[in-house]
Order: C-alpha cells, then sequence, then structure tokens
C-alpha cells in the first residue's frame, strides 16, 4: 500500500498524472528514513530537513503538515503494509500538477512507501572516481531532489567495472559524497569530510556524527574541501547514510585501509546517538 497524501491505495491502482511536475521537471525532493526496532529513526532530524528544503525550493508547506502528522502518516503507511522488522520509508515531495518550467502552484502532493530492508552483505567496499559528470557545488546540491542522474550514471559505471561505489566530484574536481552516502577521511586523530559549501548532501548521520566528534577528545572533526588526492594519503575512509549508517572502505586505487577508528566511531555512534 503507498500513501498518496494521505489516503491508502494499492501499489496496482497507484497512478501519476502525466503533467506530474516531479515526472516532467524534477520538481520534487525526496527522503529514505530507516525503520528498527519499532522506531523511525532520526524522525525528527529527517522532518525538519524536509520542512527546510521544501522552503528553499518554494513550496508551501501545508498548515497541517506538522511531525505529529507525518509520523502518524508513516506510521499508517507501515501498519497498512504490516512491517514490522526493518524497513526503508521513502518519501515523495512534489508540486502539484501543471505548467511548463512556472508552476500554477507552489502546493504539494506527496507519496510514502515502504519497504522490507534486505540483509546487508559486509562485503569488502572498493571505491572510484567517476569524472564523467560533476555535481554543481552551491546549497541546491545540499537537498535531496528528484534530479539524481550524476547518482545514476555513476551507480551504472560502478557496476559496469565491478566497484561496491563511487566518489563524485564537483566541478572544482573537490571530492563531493558517494554515490548514495557522504564520506569521511581518517588521518592520525583528524576526521575530514567535505564542506556543504562543495554540493555534498546535507546528510542527517553525517550531522550527527560531526556533532559527535566535535565534543570527543579522540577526535578533531573538520568540514573543509578535499581533493582526490587526499583520498591517497587518508588512513581509513568511510561512508554515512541513514539506512547502512556507518560503512568502511577497504580499498581506492592501489590504497588500502584499515578500520581501527571507524569502528570505534561506529561504537560511539551506537553508544552516544542511538541510545
Amino acid at each position: 500500500m503507498i500513501n498518496q497524501n494521505g489516503s491508502l491505495t494499492s501499489e496496482e491502482d497507484f497512478t501519476l498524472s502525466p503533467d506530474n511536475r516531479a515526472f516532467k521537471y524534477g520538481d520534487g525532493i525526496f527522503d529514505s528514513l530507516k525503520f528498527q526496532d519499532g522506531e523511525i529513526c532520526f524522525l525528527e532530524d529527517h522532518y525538519f530537513r524536509l520542512m527546510s528544503s521544501m522552503r528553499m525550493l518554494r513550496m508551501r508547506i501545508p498548515m497541517d503538515f506538522t511531525l505529529d502528522y507525518y509520523q502518524e502518516q508513516i506510521r499508517t503507511t507501515l501498519e497498512a503494509n504490516s512491517l514490522d522488522r526493518e524497513g526503508r520509508i521513502r518519501v515523495n515531495v512534489f508540486r502539484k500538477d501543471g505548467g511548463l518550467y512556472t508552476p500554477p502552484s507552489n502546493e504539494i502532493n506527496f507519496t510514502i512507501q515502504v519497504s522490507v530492508l534486505p540483509k546487508f552483505n559486509k562485503q569488502l567496499v572498493e571505491i572510484e572516481l567517476f569524472k564523467d559528470f560533476p555535481i554543481a557545488s552551491g546549497l541546491l546540491s545540499t537537498i535531496k531532489t528528484n534530479n539524481k542522474m550524476v547518482n545514476v550514471l555513476g551507480s551504472i559505471f560502478a557496476k559496469e567495472n565491478d566497484y561496491q561505489n563511487c566518489i563524485l566530484i564537483n566541478e572544482k574536481k573537490e571530492v563531493v559524497e558517494a554515490l548514495n552516502s557522504n564520506i569521511f577521511l581518517i588521518k592520525g586523530k583528524e576526521v575530514l569530510t567535505p564542506s556543504l559549501e562543495s554540493g555534498c548532501l546535507n546528510g542527517i548521520i553525517r550531522k550527527r556524527l560531526i556533532q559527535m566528534l566535535k565534543k570527543h577528545e579522540n577526535f578533531e572533526v573538520h568540514e573543509l574541501s578535499i581533493s582526490p588526492f587526499d583520498l591517497l594519503k587518508a588512513d581509513e575512509v568511510f561512508l554515512t547514510n541513514s539506512i547502512r549508517e556507518i560503512q568502511s572502505v577497504d580499498k581506492y586505487r592501489k590504497k588500502k585501509y584499515g578500520n581501527d577508528k571507524t569502528r570505534e566511531i561506529n561504537q560511539l555512534f551506537d553508544a552516544v546517538i542511538k541510545n
């Protein structure tokens, strides 16, 4: 069952108009949340990021689209699909139908879909640069718009070349993020991650980790410009997103990484953030 503007519809009966603006112009945003142990993980963080993204795109937020309403709609969708174990929640928000580039209205529609999370293989993660198309630096790239063509093409490149992930760069040839994750580098006690100005996603786990590490005496966290050459100088590299949370990278080209400090950070995250 799919939640469409607060009404549940079967997948077979679900349709989108040919004038849907997310389909025609990419005029929409989305979010992915994790459902685990009966809880919607980091719900408030996701909600406020969604609201911020809608405001940035000049969408009109309905007065009743409160945090409580958002949670209620997600839980209603989970219950309708009898999902009571680990799951992925996908929320799409897009402007109402019609218009060309200029929309006739800034009012919104939304959909919520849920699915069971598969068991992830603890495979070695080898990464490579995807250089065919850059991510644009700047704030628009920090939100999850429906325009993810660079990520799609990078994912095809990774699959064709047997990589588990790829690193995206911006027009300045700075490291931005991985295909589906934020990226962190560890060198000594320093933990480095691309700044939002680079165009990286304003990730929920990224934000929480930065807050945590800034308070910890064993680490110094910095948001800054990172070059591809820095990947070769790092001791460890790890990726973060809301579904897999923290994932170690094993190899980049001829560089093999350790994971001792990544495991320590993972343990801190579980103890400090999740509990």
